[in-house]
């Protein structure tokens, strides 16, 4: 049996220089492997330092619009102020009207303001109307008895 187990072991064995490049092409698949998880990574790592880089210019943008924005509104308040605006109308030829001294405009075809009748006037019209129609302040009673007499036999000498 030794002789069978040999030859069947001689006939199975490989070649060393098969088994090298066996060993070697393992060896070349792990680090192939290897070396795509670790590219993988770093173009995810890239990606995410990009969109940070991004975010943080987003920021810079929005805080100089907001340092804009404040800007142009205290130019707007300036140009408002009391002291600007009395100048400017100053320089347009308007002048200073006094408290003492009112100005009025007529204007044409202007009616002026309508009267507006909110209410009647106080009167006879005030007295409070009844909330309940007089057919309604009958009671039971009354009414099943005004029933009963309507029903009731002439002859009896009750008449309705």
């Amino acid at each position: 049996m030794t002789a069978i187990t040999h030859r069947l072991e001689q006939a199975y064995k490989q070649a060393p220089w098969r088994t090298q490049v066996q060993w070697s092409g393992m060896f070349l698949l792990i680090l192939i492997g290897i070396v795509l998880i670790a590219g993988l990574y770093l173009s995810i790592s890239a990606q995410a330092a990009t969109a940070g880089l991004d975010i943080q210019d987003l920021q810079v943008q929005k805080d100089e619009t907001i340092r804009r924005t404040a800007d142009l509104r205290n130019q707007l308040a300036y140009l408002t102020s009391d002291t600007v605006m009395e100048k400017r109308a100053k320089d347009l030829g308007y002048k200073l009207n006094r408290v003492d001294e009112p100005t009025y405009l007529i204007i044409p075809q202007y009616s002026g303001r309508e009267v507006i009748n909110l209410a009647p006037p106080p009167g006879l019209d005030m007295i409070p109307s009844p909330l309940l129609r007089p057919a309604y302040t009958q009671s039971l009673w009354e009414w099943l008895f005004q029933g009963v007499l309507s029903y009731t036999d002439p002859s009896l000498g009750v008449t309705p």
